[in-house]
């Protein structure tokens, strides 16, 4: 289990990596709403982006909502200005399938086309089915196919939740 102060420590790492890369003071910061979405404005703060910070909710954008019938929380998504011809830093918790980053991208196309779409996540997991890959990540996890990791908010702290996280 990732505790607090490890995830505070992946994200500087990660908003070290992006500051290296061009156009971040550009680029619109936009998290995937649950877990993307702190992780997001974690980075817009380190990374001291002039712009509004967007999120999105993909529940609706998901391919396997009618299939395994989800039942989510649904929030709203807010992106505070126009994506036309924008740089997009998409941001979320764990990368594992694939599955959740192209909904997102699906959304994004439905608000106008970015010039770019980054990918900035905490985990990355193996059991890709799509192939999306991050830009920048904080660790790469590998776990069994069964098991599940969840960035999870605790007693005021934020904590990866998971069986048996091996990094590599």
């Amino acid at each position: 289990m990732l505790k607090h102060e490890d995830i505070i420590s992946l994200i500087d790492n990660m908003s070290a990596a992006l500051r290296k890369r061009d156009a971040i003071d550009n680029s619109l910061i936009v998290g995937i709403h649950s877990g993307g979405a702190w992780i997001a404005e974690q980075l817009h703060q380190r990374l001291e982006n002039p712009h509004p910070i967007g999120m999105l909710d993909i529940s609706f954008y998901r391919d396997d909502f009618t299939r395994i019938g989800l039942h989510p929380q649904v929030k709203s998504s807010d992106l505070p200005e126009n994506i036309e011809g924008r740089d997009v830093l998409l941001v979320d918790d764990v990368l594992h399938t694939g599955r959740t980053i192209r909904a997102a991208m699906n959304e994004l196309f439905d608000y106008g086309r970015p010039h770019s779409i980054s990918l900035a996540v905490l985990l990355d997991r193996e059991g890709r089915q799509l192939p999306i890959q991050p830009d920048v990540c904080g660790m790469k996890i590998s776990l069994a196919l069964h098991q599940q990791v969840k960035l999870r908010f605790e007693d005021g702290q934020f904590e990866l939740k998971g069986t048996s996280i091996n990094t590599g």
